[in-house]
């Protein structure tokens, strides 16, 4: 059975390019494997911006945490195991001003933990997760792939492959604001019908 964790990113709900390219792969992976689907959406249900206090209550011991301290620490311990519970994990995510939302920046914040998602070693920090699928579908209104401006996949492959998830794969949507649009959706729709699960 293939659990897919699936991120939506987007200000945009359902209207959004990513939203719905995301969703079209998502569909594809559940008519092939049995594949459960478990939600985020960190736009809709935005997390805060982490804090000091936030992060102390981590590195309290369970059992010398105060009520607020567990529950400050209760968020990032349920983000990290919906990706360990994981097998795929699909982010939906559009270019906001060059870079990721901020809101999945608020999610980043919390999942990359020492000593739970990367440890520190003599040889620098090691990724903790492994055996697991990442799919990014980016969608932007301009054309950045392959370009310095384009900061996200640069930014999405550091960062998964810090906490052990090397096997990022990206579909992208781009010119979404220019013209030709039609045809940008219909590429990455014909690459999500191509997509080896």
């Amino acid at each position: 059975m293939n659990q897919i964790l699936f991120i939506k990113t987007s200000l945009s709900d359902e209207q959004s390019n990513s939203n719905k390219l995301a969703s079209e792969l998502i569909a594809k992976f559940k008519q092939q494997t049995n594949a459960s689907v478990v939600t985020r959406d960190v736009a809709k249900h935005p997390l805060p911006h982490l804090t000091q206090q936030e992060m102390a209550a981590w590195m309290t011991p369970q059992d010398e945490r105060n009520a607020q301290q567990q529950d400050l620490a209760n968020i990032s311990d349920t983000l990290v195991q919906e990706l360990k519970d994981s097998d795929t994990i699909v982010v939906a995510i559009p270019m906001y001003n060059f870079g990721v939302p901020s809101t999945f920046k608020a999610w980043v914040d919390r999942i990359a933990r020492a000593g739970v998602t990367f440890s520190y070693t003599e040889n620098g920090p090691v990724g903790l997760l492994t055996n697991k699928k990442v799919i990014i579908v980016a969608a932007r209104g301009g054309m950045y792939k392959g370009t310095e401006k384009d900061s996200q996949t640069q930014f999405l492959k550091d960062f998964f492959s810090f906490i052990g998830l090397t096997d990022v794969r990206f579909i992208y949507a781009e010119g979404l604001n220019m013209p030709g649009a039609d045809l940008s959706l219909a590429a990455a729709q014909s690459e999500i019908e191509s997509f080896a699960v």
